[in-house]
């Protein structure tokens, strides 16, 4: 099993984006830098695509709770759905064009 924590604030903005890994996951997630996030346990890693992302997953569940995004190679994208119920107290959830990455992030 995987275990981790993650400083952030409780009113989250996250981001549902709509490439094909993300899309097929669900993956609603925000972005905090790498120090803000410890864990315990072992992950697998998986690259896709241009390989600059890494996303990490269970070896035994396969649940993928965080990933080092392409667009903050030095933060984690934290799964929404893996937090504790109750820890949250708000979320604003924005659109992230990931079919048109390069696109999307020159504009924005």
């Amino acid at each position: 099993a995987v275990v981790f924590e993650v400083v952030a604030p409780a009113q989250l903005v996250a981001f549902d984006c709509n490439c094909s890994n993300c899309a097929m996951r669900r993956n609603t997630h925000f972005v905090v830098p790498k120090e803000r996030l410890r864990y315990e346990g072992t992950l697998t890693r998986y690259r896709f695509g241009s390989g600059v992302a890494e996303h990490y997953f269970c070896p035994t569940c396969g649940i993928s709770p965080f990933y080092s995004p392409r667009s903050n190679p030095d933060g984690y994208a934290v799964t929404v759905h893996c937090l504790e119920k109750g820890t949250i107290k708000s979320l604003e959830v924005r659109t992230f064009d990931g079919v048109n990455w390069d696109a999307f992030i020159e504009k924005s």
